[in-house]
C-alpha cells in the first residue's frame, strides 16, 4: 500500500464503522488501538501501518483489502447527466454515504416506506402528497420534508411533470434491493 492509499482508506474505515453501528471506543477496545489514533486514521491525518490497517480490518469483520477496495470510491467527483423522460434517475451512482434519487412524472409507488436512515424529499417542480405518521402532508415545488429513520410513509406525485429529489442516507445492506436505491 502506498501513501496516497493509505491517506484514502480513511473515509472507508469511518463508512464501514458506521454501517456496523460501532463508535470509535468499540473499534479501539477491538483493534488496540487507541479512539484518537483511530480518529486520525478516519479523518485522513494519520497513515496506519500495514499492522495497525490489518488490527482495524479485523475489529471491523472485513479484510485489508475490502478497506483499500473501498478507498477507490472514498474520494469522488462524479457528473450525472440530467436524463430523459419520466421515471427514476440515480443522481448519485456507486456506493457512497448518500443515496439520492430523482422521481420525474406522475409516480405512484403505491406501497409504504420504512428506512432506517433519515431522508429528505424536495419538490423540485410540480407537487406530491406524503402520508407519514398518521398525517397528510401536500408539498409543491420548493417545498422540503424530512423523515427521521424509522418513519413509515408512502408518497405519489399530484401533478403531471413532478420532479421529485430524494437524498438519504445510504443503507450500504444491499441499497441495490429496494427499488428507489
Amino acid at each position: 500500500m502506498d501513501d496516497k492509499e493509505s491517506l484514502r482508506v480513511g473515509a472507508a474505515v469511518r463508512r464501514r464503522r458506521r454501517s456496523l453501528g460501532l463508535t470509535l471506543a468499540a473499534v479501539a477496545s477491538r483493534s488496540g488501538l487507541s479512539v484518537p489514533f483511530l480518529s486520525q486514521i478516519e479523518n485522513e491525518r494519520a497513515r496506519p501501518s500495514a499492522r495497525s490497517l490489518d488490527r482495524v480490518a479485523d475489529a471491523l469483520e472485513t479484510t485489508t483489502a475490502r478497506l483499500c477496495a473501498a478507498a477507490d470510491s472514498a474520494r469522488a467527483v462524479e457528473v450525472v447527466r440530467a436524463g430523459a423522460g419520466d421515471g427514476v434517475r440515480r443522481v448519485v451512482r456507486g456506493r457512497h454515504q448518500l443515496s439520492a434519487l430523482e422521481f420525474t412524472g406522475e409516480i405512484d409507488l403505491g406501497r409504504e416506506f420504512q428506512h432506517r436512515n433519515d431522508e429528505v424529499m424536495y419538490v423540485v417542480d410540480g407537487a406530491a402528497e406524503v402520508e407519514a405518521e398518521g398525517q397528510a402532508y401536500r408539498l409543491e415545488r420548493g417545498d422540503t420534508l424530512f423523515l427521521s429513520g424509522g418513519v413509515r410513509h408512502r408518497w405519489r406525485a399530484t401533478v403531471p411533470g413532478t420532479r421529485l429529489l430524494l437524498v438519504a442516507v445510504a443503507e450500504h445492506v444491499d441499497a441495490t434491493n429496494d427499488p428507489r436505491r
